[in-house]
């Protein structure tokens, strides 16, 4: 059930989600690495990475995907197109249970993206995602199918989700706000193949935990249906951005 919040919950909603959303809110977050390019390739390769390995501590988090850059002399497209990650070693640990194995997993599939499509944005524009109702889902669906392709057939949780019907997609979900988001502060929108009106909330425990105590989110599960619940009431508050009360309930919910 999509209840609309009070007024004193989205003048809350509203006064975190700016005080988050500043310059300053970029040093100490993954949002960091895909920042430091300019090719669009580069970025978007370095926004999906850093995403993948975003879960745990932030400052566990950063100081892993600056070493994942580094293993790829900070050139992404590069690195990609090179087959950089086939010299690894497959045991090498880059991020908690996140290997260079399950790197260069990812990034098999990339490359093939980025040499039959150009982008991963023209890729999710060829499958038409934008038009879907859930564009996240239909970019991961496709997306697995290719990774498996050039994995002998086998999927890799610790790249993508597997059970892409079920799974919040997070770690996705966040990537995409970056790259699609265009109000010039900290997210990049760079993207053109998914407007941002059909973006929905990277829910964690900490994000799930902050929308339930607002009485936004009623679903006790981190699953995808309690991502379309919360990301439906947020859209009632603000139908052309909704995920900019992602960095409300991150306020709230974490602090800066």
């Amino acid at each position: 059930m999509i209840v609309l919040p009070d007024k004193d919950i989205v003048t809350l909603l509203d006064t975190e989600a700016q005080r988050i959303n500043r310059p300053e809110f970029i040093a100490n977050d993954p949002v960091q690495f895909p920042r430091r390019f300019s090719d669009p390739r580069d970025i978007e390769i370095a926004a999906f990475l850093s995403a993948i390995i975003a879960w745990g501590k932030r400052t566990m988090i950063c100081r892993d995907a600056d070493k994942m850059l580094s293993l790829m002399d900070n050139m992404p497209y590069q690195y990609v197109m090179e087959r950089g990650y086939e010299d690894l070693d497959p045991s090498l640990n880059i991020h908690r249970t996140f290997f260079a194995r399950n790197m260069a997993y990812f990034l098999r599939g990339i490359r093939r993206i980025m040499k039959e499509y150009g982008s991963i944005d023209s890729f999710a524009a060829s499958i038409r995602a934008g038009e879907e109702e859930a564009p996240a889902w239909c970019l991961v669906r496709e997306m697995q199918k290719i990774m498996m392709d050039e994995n002998a057939g086998v999927a890799d949780s610790r790249a993508l989700p597997v059970n892409i019907d079920h799974s919040a997609l997070k770690r996705v979900n966040m990537a995409l706000r970056w790259l699609v988001r265009d109000d010039g502060i900290v997210d990049m929108g760079i993207w053109e193949s998914i407007p941002k009106n059909k973006l929905f909330i990277p829910l964690d425990v900490h994000v799930g935990n902050t929308a339930r105590n607002l009485g936004l989110l009623e679903r006790k599960s981190n699953d995808r249906k309690a991502v379309e619940q919360l990301t439906s009431t947020l859209r009632l508050l603000r139908p052309a951005d909704p995920v900019f009360y992602d960095y409300a309930l991150f306020g709230i919910g974490v602090g800066e």
